[in-house]
């Protein structure tokens, strides 16, 4: 993590809650929070998701769902 300057903490202290990114910022959380980006991108991949072509909610969920499981038991698989 960058370190945030003296000066910049301050000025988002100054503005409150328009201040931008908060002076705290827990790492933990945003390492938490890059994983599940990283999950929405995996789903993106493929362009029927991507481009939301079904016209039902059903057949939409069900191919998420499907996505899912096949990036779930693709580690499984790949072990010896």
């Amino acid at each position: 993590m960058i370190p945030e300057p003296d000066d910049q903490k301050g000025h988002r202290k100054r503005r409150g809650s328009r201040g931008g990114r908060p002076v705290g910022l827990d790492a933990a959380d945003y390492r938490n929070r890059n994983v599940i980006e990283r999950g929405y991108c995996r789903i993106k991949q493929w362009r029927g998701l991507a481009t939301r072509y079904d016209k039902l909610a059903v057949i939409y969920r069900a191919a998420v769902v499907l996505n899912t499981v096949i990036a779930w038991t693709k580690p499984l698989s790949d072990t010896p």
